[in-house]
């Protein structure tokens, strides 16, 4: 009997089988359904001397203390940072700073080719620096014919210096387009070989404060400003109070009105979601502080995005990192979570089988000599009737033998051993009543 056989070699049969097919599905889920996090992954930030290259080196020492190795990468500007997350752009970057009006609807990069890319946070208020050597500039049209910087190719203030141009009906060809900035930019203002330079950078960045001490460099403040605004949402117009930058040197000399936009960070959608959690959490520790235009705690947030917000990241700002990730450095955390939830109910299920199977087996082969047993008491109690005749006594004869040779053939347990010799003695007994009645 095949169910005999299987529940007597049960260890090699069913539960080393089962083991071995426990552990081969808890690795198919562990590498394809919930893989582990990455340990390395890329930033893209922008220029070495810009604010975003500080952060990236912030980030990437908080996340090497999870055990992630953040590898930094320079750019031209949040639009080649936007290509790389796209993947359209050599190196391939994971996560990238961004600046506001970049993937704002309408611009000429909300809608483009390759990954799909996902806000984690905004981060922070970049002023909008408007320098020139004339101290007459106080409209964007005045700037035409001018040698006007507006950023390297690729870069956010590029793209946004051409939006707000593009407002008053100015193109590149009706002005001297430069792609100079940071210190070069500088030097060129100073040596008359540059008129404006248009810039989005910190307040407390070295090319913002060289320009500020520069002789016969000014700082321009755009007038009816409101209608850029309007037309460009991702601009708001905040006060610079004289000497806020270096009250000592009276630095700006005077209260200043400049336009503003967001900084953000902002990730691949496949990124994984454990690593969009870690990025946004890294992102609180980074800038919770208060700067100068906002209070302290107002960033990281996700109000009035470019991108469609991480849902991740929107469940990590509202309710925290998930309980294993706050008691556990992340990537135990991550071990720990597959094991719960992959490896755990695998080997429960396998158990239970382990144990179901063989006991169903068992069954099979008790209720088969438990059915013996049945056929042995019906034939007993057919005997006990006077109306037998010589005919059915030899219909009984053969019924026992044919139990006989079933037994013969049935692998018995070692546990079933006695009702078996139990069993066939009284098939023994049985015959020999049948002989004595044959015999009258």
């Amino acid at each position: 009997m095949a169910a005999a056989r299987l529940y007597q070699r049960k260890w090699v049969m069913i539960k080393l089988p089962l083991a071995l097919l426990a552990l081969a599905v808890m690795a198919w889920l562990w590498t394809h359904w919930l893989p582990l996090p990455r340990t390395e992954i890329t930033l893209s930030t922008a220029l070495p001397e810009g604010m975003y290259h500080a952060w990236g080196r912030r980030y990437a020492e908080a996340f090497a203390r999870q055990g992630i190795q953040l590898r930094v990468v320079n750019s031209d500007g949040a639009g080649q940072n936007l290509e790389r997350l796209r993947g359209t752009q050599s190196p391939a970057a994971d996560l990238a700073f961004m600046q506001g009006g970049v993937g704002h609807p309408g611009s000429s990069t909300d809608r483009g080719t390759g990954t799909a890319v996902v806000t984690l946070a905004m981060v922070d208020i970049e002023p909008v620096w408007i320098f020139s050597r004339h101290g007459f500039v106080d409209s964007l049209q005045q700037l035409q014919g001018q040698r006007v910087s507006l950023g390297p190719a690729g870069s956010g203030t590029r793209r946004l210096a051409l939006a707000m141009l593009e407002q008053v009906r100015i193109t590149p060809k009706d002005l001297v387009d430069s792609s100079l900035s940071g210190m070069s930019a500088v030097q060129a203002l100073q040596d008359g070989t540059l008129d404006t330079l248009i810039m989005v950078s910190q307040p407390d960045s070295p090319v913002v404060r060289a320009l500020l001490r520069a002789p016969g460099v000014h700082l321009v403040q755009l007038k009816r400003s409101a209608a850029l605004t309007e037309r460009l949402p991702y601009l708001q117009p905040r006060l610079l109070a004289q000497g806020t930058l270096d009250p000592q040197a009276r630095l700006p000399a005077r209260d200043a009105t400049l336009l503003t936009t967001t900084a953000s960070l902002v990730a691949r959608t496949d990124l994984e979601p454990a690593l969009q959690r870690l990025a946004t959490r890294v992102a609180q520790q980074v800038h919770a502080g208060g700067g100068l235009f906002h209070r302290p705690g107002t960033f990281p947030s996700l109000k009035r995005v470019d991108f469609p917000a991480s849902v991740e990241a929107r469940r990590t700002l509202l309710h925290g990192p998930p309980w294993l990730e706050e008691q556990l450095p992340f990537m135990w955390a991550q071990v720990v979570l597959r094991l719960l939830a992959i490896c755990l109910p695998v080997a429960l299920l396998a158990w239970w089988l382990a144990h179901l199977l063989p006991a169903y087996l068992r069954w099979l082969v008790e209720s088969r000599v438990t059915r013996w047993y049945g056929e042995l008491m019906y034939i007993e109690y057919e005997l006990a009737r006077d109306s037998v005749t010589g005919l059915d006594l030899s219909n009984y004869l053969g019924r026992l033998n044919s139990i006989e040779k079933r037994m013969a053939a049935f692998v018995t347990p070692v546990y079933l051993m006695p009702r078996w010799f139990m069993l066939r003695d009284h098939i023994e007994f049985v015959r020999m009543g049948i002989y004595q009645r044959r015999g009258r």
